[in-house]
């Protein structure tokens, strides 16, 4: 069962492909995503990489978790399952009315 891994403190230059290069070292990777800065098209320095097992999760996770990495200290664990937000949409305005 593929374990999805929270990637964090990566270099902005870093890319998907360069993720997946890092994680195989340890195991298969089914899947690396750097997340993107929607206004500014870059890195935000943080991304996801889904290992083909447990087993070469919790090696990815004692690997590169505290890694040096151009610089950077890496924080890699497992991730948390994502929260649904309120985009905001239908909401009262409480501000100052025009």
């Amino acid at each position: 069962m593929a374990k999805k891994l929270y990637v964090g403190n990566l270099p902005y230059e870093f890319t998907n492909e360069n993720l997946t290069e890092l994680f195989t070292e340890v195991g298969e990777v089914e899947s690396a995503t750097i997340i993107i800065d929607r206004d500014l098209g870059r890195s935000k320095g943080f991304g996801f990489v889904e290992m083909k097992s447990d087993e070469a999760a919790q090696k990815a996770i004692e690997k590169f978790n505290g890694y040096a990495l151009n610089d950077r200290t890496l924080i890699v664990n497992e991730a948390r399952p994502q929260v649904k937000r309120d985009n905001g949409a239908g909401g009262s305005y409480r501000g100052k009315r025009w």
